[in-house]
């Protein structure tokens, strides 16, 4: 069922065209009757030629409801561009035109109205114009077709044209079903109900959804399609849905109604953009209005990137939405009053810093054209590491086909080769400083690496040079060290300098071994620098009791046979341990 907007400039005859090939008034308001002039959104339906059902969109065409217009015009599959005869090509007109072709509307036709106020030259006239116009559109060589919604001149053609454009679209694929949602009421006995054009879809009754803001959770309890009730809706439709415990009140146009857990809001975006053709180069100065979905919001810009072909902004948002690769936008400059532009999402969650831009723009280039699973994977490689919810909620299901899946996150192959090769180097430094330890415990390797345990134990399974045991690591060739040995090479150096022991830092003893033979006693630390065998703290203690007086240190070193710097560091290790009293220069020993 395809989606018709109307787009042109005021007083046109949009609404008059609507209600002549649907049967439908869609100005709802008693205003908008009262001076013949569409503010609102205004929505209407037919039976095509072809059998088919068409839901249409109206929008104001006044300047001053433009914000209404833009609420309205993103979700459609074909533009009906209106423009009368007796005016011909307005400012309107003009704007209009630039949002659809912004906006990528590549289905449309021109209906040139009121030719029953004009004559035959002028009619062609106006034609020729609307031809020039729309060369360099998107709808470009669109048909014009005259018509008269008064005298019906032309209608049949309309209708026809209509269901044309409609068989020559594209089937729509099934996907994360969301609507944005531009009109809000209370209907007696059954509560809240809001209307939207579903994107992706389909959405069916009694299914769970949440509504941003504010992300809380609700239940269809009814679906309407054209003023029947239906139990599932499929995409690319008009929608009525009936909520279960709401309040209208709270919701607003520009909210998003969409499936448990499929969309993650955000608060910043990188777009590639273009101008409107009658608006200069964006600058980041001014005021901007971003009109996504059905609503607008003031944003704040940046301009990471402008040449001569392509523009690329980051958009900062005043409150989170939930966006997609590929969601387009309009932004108006407050302070003109116009339409400067628009673009596509390309990336919904950029990096925070500012210097990451640049480089992820030039890695996106292309991937709106992508399908979800080329878009996740563009995304990962950007991001390094992903939760799989976040890739599918950012590209409309996708799922990276390259990477490294750990849980519910998957890793980029670079991230994935750099973390493993950062496992290898702090497995191989653990080794070498815990040599009696059978190997790291994930815990610690998941704090050092700044990930989850689970993305470490998938990396340790994945690399052939890691082992995983009970949630140790180590490298696959470590064994544990053969401590007999190494106390035999250590006990066999203290013994051959004596009690002139080397330093600590000149044993090549790694520290958990020296730390495990202090505490069984086999090695005695007097110092930060020095060590003894229990032995030869056994000779120390024995010199010491066998002065008979008092003695300093220089007969103390004499006695020993050792210099000054090993004397004074055993002495002051023996004043602590109760061995000598100190008085002065000299000592004695307790007795």
């Amino acid at each position: 069922m395809p989606v018709i907007g109307t787009a042109g400039h005021v007083d046109h005859g949009k609404s008059t065209l609507v209600l002549a090939l649907t049967g439908r008034d869609p100005d709802r308001w008693e205003e908008e009757k009262r001076r013949g002039l569409t503010i609102d959104l205004g929505f209407a339906w037919m039976t095509l030629p072809s059998g088919e059902e068409a839901s249409f969109v109206d929008v104001p065409g006044h300047e001053r409801f433009i914000k209404n217009m833009l609420a309205g015009i993103e979700a459609i599959d074909i533009a009906l561009l209106v423009v009368a005869a007796d005016e011909g090509w307005m400012p309107q007109s003009e704007e209009h035109l630039a949002v659809l072709d912004l906006l990528d509307v590549h289905r449309g036709i021109v209906a040139l109205t009121k030719v029953d106020k004009v004559d035959e030259d002028l009619t062609e006239l106006v034609t020729l114009e609307i031809g020039e116009r729309l060369a360099g559109t998107t709808l470009d060589h669109a048909k014009v077709i005259p018509v008269s919604a008064i005298t019906g001149e032309g209608m049949d053609n309309l209708r026809i044209a209509l269901a044309e454009a409609a068989a020559a679209l594209d089937p729509v694929a099934d996907g994360s079903a969301r609507l944005w949602i531009d009109r809000s009421f209370t209907i007696t006995g059954a509560g809240t109900v809001v209307t939207g054009t579903l994107l992706d879809g389909p959405l069916g009754t009694g299914e769970e959804v949440q509504i941003w803001p504010p992300g809380a959770a609700a239940r269809i309890r009814g679906l309407q399609s054209h003023e029947r009730e239906v139990a599932v809706v499929p995409p690319r439709r008009r929608v009525a849905v009936n909520l279960a415990g709401w309040d209208r009140h709270l919701i607003n146009r520009g909210a998003m109604l969409g499936r448990n857990g499929q969309f993650v809001p955000t608060k910043g975006f990188l777009a590639s953009y273009r101008s409107a053709r009658y608006a200069e180069p964006i600058s980041a100065k001014g005021a901007f209005h971003l009109h996504l979905g059905s609503g607008a919001w003031p944003v704040k810009l940046s301009v990471v990137e402008h040449t001569n072909d392509e523009t690329y902004l980051h958009v900062a948002l005043p409150s989170p939405l939930c966006l997609q690769v590929g969601d387009g936008f309009i932004l108006r400059e407050v302070g003109k009053r116009s339409v400067i532009g628009g673009g596509k999402v390309i990336d919904p969650a950029p990096p925070a810093a500012r210097k990451h831009w640049l480089p992820a723009v030039a890695r996106l280039a292309g991937i709106v054209d992508a399908d979800p699973d080329e878009r996740a994977a563009r995304l990962l490689d950007i991001r390094g590491s992903e939760s799989t919810t976040v890739l599918a909620a950012h590209t409309g299901g996708g799922v990276s086909p390259r990477g490294v899946p750990a849980g519910d996150v998957i890793l980029s192959e670079e991230r994935s080769e750099a973390l493993m090769h950062a496992m290898g180097v702090k497995l191989a430094g653990f080794h070498q400083a815990n040599p009696l330890r059978p190997g790291m415990p994930a815990a610690a390797m998941s704090a050092e690496l700044g990930q989850p345990p689970p993305v470490v134990l998938a990396l340790a399974n994945l690399n052939p040079v890691i082992r995983e045991r009970s949630g140790l690591l180590s490298l696959a060739d470590f064994e544990v060290r053969d401590v007999d040995a190494d106390w035999r090479r250590l006990e066999s150096m203290l013994n051959e300098h004596g009690l002139a022991v080397p330093k600590i830092g000149d044993l090549d003893i790694p520290m958990d071994l020296l730390h495990t033979w202090l505490s069984d006693g086999k090695l005695v630390r007097v110092s930060a620098d020095f060590a003894f065998l229990a032995e030869q703290i056994g000779v120390i203690t024995e010199a010491i009791r066998s002065f008979p007086s008092t003695f300093t240190v220089s007969e103390f070193k004499d006695v020993l046979g050792i210099s000054r710097k090993h004397a004074v560091p055993l002495l002051e290790w023996a004043d602590a341990n109760h061995h000598t009293i100190r008085s002065g220069d000299n000592r004695r020993a307790r007795r």
